[in-house]
């Protein structure tokens, strides 16, 4: 009688640190996801858990700051307007090249601290993905305030959280003590910067690569973790 074939299942696990503020992570996000999906093509037994972590781009950034993007680079970064300008008209385009809408005009800088405390409750119930997702759409698209409460929680809502618990975390220490830790750790591994992944906790890949470098990644990983294993 012949045995049932079967198929062992890997697991990778990836985990990222970005901020809803940053138009890298943004483009980083879906540059990840579109190498995921070519790799499991060719890889189906391979299945990915992917955890993000908070990185605060600006965190001096009052909460109740009122201004533009180009605003905030020119007024409080110092940068020229020219030059800011130029850089975000780039972005859009780059955006544009990978499906996503960058309405920098329409952007209202923020202190994301807010926004970090509802994405660890969301990974708690599981959505975090998808209030991400909305998070990134709503700031760079849609011109919403990531500092405002209400706005969290309706966001939050359309993605699968319960609205009043997205308020009742907002003005919780135990998801800012979240936030704070992940920071942290960071820091100890000498992050400067994101969009950044760790693989399997130990293989990091900086900045918004293309899907072809992450699919390629991901068959070293792989292989580092078969010898490893040997």
């Amino acid at each position: 009688m012949a045995r049932a074939a079967f198929t062992v299942t890997k697991t990778m696990r990836v985990e990222i640190w970005s901020d809803i503020a940053c138009p890298w992570c943004y483009i980083g996000k879906h540059r990840f996801e579109a190498g995921v999906a070519a790799f499991r093509s060719t890889h189906p037994d391979v299945e990915f858990e992917v955890t993000s972590h908070s990185f605060e781009l600006a965190p001096d950034t009052p909460v109740d700051y009122a201004g533009s993007e180009v605003d905030f680079l020119v007024k409080h970064k110092g940068m020229p307007a020219d030059q800011v300008k130029q850089m975000l008209a780039q972005m859009t385009e780059l955006g544009a090249g990978e499906g996503l809408t960058f309405n920098f005009d329409d952007v209202k800088h923020a202190n994301t601290r807010r926004a970090h405390r509802m994405l660890h409750l969301a990974l708690e119930r599981g959505v975090q993905p998808a209030v991400q997702e909305r998070l990134f759409e709503a700031y760079f698209a849609q011109g919403a305030d990531m500092s405002d409460a209400e706005t969290l929680a309706n966001l939050g809502a359309e993605a699968g959280l319960d609205a009043d618990e997205v308020r009742a975390v907002l003005e919780d220490d135990a998801y800012g003590e979240k936030v704070d830790a992940d920071i942290t750790r960071a820091q100890m591994l000498g992050v400067t910067g994101v969009p950044f992944f760790l693989l399997e906790g130990k293989y990091g890949i900086s900045g918004a690569q293309s899907a072809d470098a992450f699919e390629g990644a991901f068959g070293q990983v792989l292989d580092l973790e078969a010898q490893a294993a040997q």
